[in-house]
């Protein structure tokens, strides 16, 4: 599982023109990848890795200051562009067994106390976000090195 986190001041995610997940205010955007490797523990380890990294203002995590998440399924990131030019999405999780993981996540910070707003799974999604500082990284679990 892969993820890239952004510290942000604001962002939102809009479908067919229609804004579907938003932040109220600052906190972090997250955006999730699952490969076809993903268990339940790379799950816990996602889940507590947004929860606690103390990326935040003042080395604070989400769930010490209540900082909202948005939470954006992104196969994308699963994407290997080690040979030729053309990326390949073989170690993404398919469709049903992606969005499962991604649901376990947010239900994961849910239970955690967070406020957890998203995206539409498989839809096209427009993401609009404003980095705070700028502050990105890219969290993975027990990803093997892609082929």
């Amino acid at each position: 599982m892969r993820a890239v986190i952004s510290r942000v001041t604001e962002a939102s995610v809009t479908v067919d023109g229609e804004v579907v997940g938003a932040l109220p205010r600052a906190g972090l955007l997250v955006l999730l990848g699952v490969s076809n490797d993903d268990d339940e523990a790379d799950i816990t380890t996602m889940v507590r890795k947004i929860a606690e990294l103390r990326i935040l203002r003042d080395e604070k995590g989400a769930v010490e200051i209540g900082a909202p998440v948005l939470v954006v399924s992104q196969f994308t990131l699963m994407g290997s562009t080690t040979k030729g030019r053309r990326p390949s999405w073989s170690r993404a999780a398919p469709g049903e067994r992606a969005e499962a993981a991604v649901d376990a996540v947010v239900r994961g910070l849910r239970e955690r106390g967070l406020e957890v707003a998203t995206g539409v799974f498989g839809a096209m999604m427009q993401v609009s976000s404003v980095n705070d500082g700028p502050f990105t990284v890219l969290v993975e679990t027990s990803v093997s090195t892609p082929s």
